[in-house]
């Protein structure tokens, strides 16, 4: 009979352990490992074309063979990157004064983050007392979520040309 019963508890146990799904948002390391995030490729070593030349070293600096992919890409990309609270250059300003014809909230990141984390607290009060792990952004948002076959129908029947998406029933990474 305790056999039973032993057999039973390690079946349910190993029932609801691969029941977790916990996704791409569960972003947290699982081993001890080694993390593969800490090596960073460098450009190659260049020489120069004189070495008395050469800046004085200045620690804490970056390195001139490190990568830096957010302000590579906006050079490559024809923008400039800078100081967000910097003055807007006079090149955007037409765009920025055509963007904020109606208003704008010079706060307005901090005041998002906290309203949306006051909504996420709402929401999620009763959310950490789950036997299983679900996706609790997901949970929090459900009523907001945005029914891609509805608006596709609806524009449709509207005579607006839309693309062509798959059936409703096809649920990737699944």
């Amino acid at each position: 009979m305790r056999l039973i019963r032993g057999l039973m508890a390690l079946t349910v146990t190993l029932a609801l352990g691969a029941c977790a799904n916990t996704g791409l948002r569960d972003l947290r390391g699982t081993s001890d490992g080694p993390d593969e995030f800490i090596v960073t490729p460098s450009k190659p070593l260049e020489e120069p074309e004189s070495y008395s030349a050469l800046p004085t070293p200045t620690p804490g600096q970056a390195n001139l063979v490190d990568l830096r992919p957010l302000d590579e890409s906006v050079d490559k990309l024809g923008g400039r990157r800078g100081s967000p609270t910097a003055a807007i250059p006079a090149s955007d300003g037409a765009v920025v004064n055509h963007a904020s014809r109606f208003g704008r909230t010079a706060d307005i990141r901090t005041t998002l983050a906290a309203e949306d984390e006051a909504f996420r607290k709402r929401r999620g009060r009763f959310t950490q007392y789950r036997i299983v792990p679900i996706d609790r952004y997901n949970q929090a948002y459900k009523r907001q979520a945005i029914d891609a076959q509805k608006v596709a129908t609806a524009y449709r029947r509207a005579g607006v040309p839309t693309p062509s998406s798959p059936p409703a029933n096809t649920r990737f990474g699944n």
